[in-house]
């Protein structure tokens, strides 16, 4: 089955809609519960995207959390969808982490007393919202580690870098036979896996005096390569994504912004029996212009190009019906007290 990595499908449609409820459990806990509804393949879903409990007063900068939450991999997989710059996340995320990697399981990290911000983050996870559909004798669990730096330079400038790795024990199907089983795994699941996954995210931003009211700069870089894609790969065969985003705010309601992104992947396919590696390719090119009058509300419109290359088995394209070009207008609306969003 080739891989679908299009933008969203013709026509209106709801997006990630949620429901929040979130505060304190006496004094040394903080609980939060999200409930979200959206639209995948025409029908409208509703499913519990958050339900966790954290720590607030362990000690030496310690803090732990448990339940079902964001993996802190990356730069924007923790990052919620509705403060994204563009509408769809980067092909790395929806390839390798299913747009938004949500698992149950638990987290320790710990702040240094360091001049500058250093954390160190450890996550263990079930893995069944990674990998939904299981190769034979495959293991169980993910884990992740991550280091997050930085500090400001001067009182214009900013910056911040990660290092992640996961270490995902469960080896996903070569092949999908249940038609409904693919169709599901398409819209949730990561559609590349393997058993390593580093990943490594910079982001600068500037803004006058430290003021981004009116005026900011931001750069948002990330890369990830994912090895032993298969057991009986070679280990020099693996799964690479990057993407470089630029968003300039030039007034205080309005944004612009560009995205490259860049995927090559080494599909496995069966051919008679055996497991063959196919070699593609998948760029896009995102443009968009938002209005955001408030906090609260953003007006998006985003043009969109994708190019792909590479056969598989049989002749078949490695990606299907890639979106040469979208159009498309987003319309995000919150209400109620939430908490301040992440560098």
């Amino acid at each position: 089955r080739a891989l679908s990595l299009g933008t969203s499908e013709s026509g209106p449609s709801l997006g990630h809609s949620d429901v929040m409820l979130s505060g304190p459990v006496g004094q040394d806990w903080t609980a939060q519960v999200i409930l979200v509804t959206h639209t995948a393949d025409g029908k409208l879903e509703t499913e519990l995207e958050n339900a966790w409990v954290q720590s607030q007063r362990l000690p030496l900068g310690l803090q732990a959390r448990a339940g079902r939450f964001a993996s802190q991999i990356g730069y924007l997989n923790e990052q919620h969808p509705h403060a994204d710059d563009f509408v769809e996340r980067p092909l790395l995320y929806r390839a390798m982490f299913g747009q938004h990697w949500v698992d149950d399981g638990v987290r320790l990290n710990w702040t240094l007393p360091t001049a500058h911000y250093l954390r160190l983050g450890a996550e263990v996870f079930s893995g069944r919202q990674l990998v939904k559909a299981l190769a034979p004798d495959s293991g169980r669990g993910a884990a992740a580690l991550n280091l997050k730096t930085g500090a400001d330079v001067g009182d214009s400038h900013s910056w911040q870098f990660g290092v992640s790795y996961l270490y995902n024990r469960r080896e996903a199907l070569v092949e999908l036979h249940d038609p409904t089983e693919a169709a599901h795994t398409d819209v949730h699941g990561a559609k590349l896996s393997g058993r390593h996954t580093w990943m490594t995210d910079l982001v600068w931003k500037w803004a006058p005096e430290g003021n981004n009211r009116n005026q900011q700069l931001r750069v948002v870089w990330e890369f990830a390569r994912i090895g032993r894609i298969q057991p009986g790969a070679d280990a020099a065969l693996s799964h690479h994504a990057s993407t470089l985003a630029v968003v300039w705010r030039f007034d205080a309601a309005w944004e612009a912004g560009l995205r490259s992104d860049h995927l090559r992947v080494n599909k496995p396919e069966s051919d008679s029996g055996s497991t063959v590696f196919s070699p593609g390719r998948l760029q896009e090119t995102a443009l968009m212009l938002a209005y955001r009058p408030t906090h609260q509300q953003t007006l998006r419109l985003q043009l969109a190009r994708q190019s792909a290359g590479g056969t598989g088995v049989g002749g078949e394209a490695i990606f299907a019906s890639p979106a040469r070009r979208s159009i498309q207008l987003q319309y995000v609306i919150a209400f109620g007290a939430h908490g301040a969003h992440a560098f």
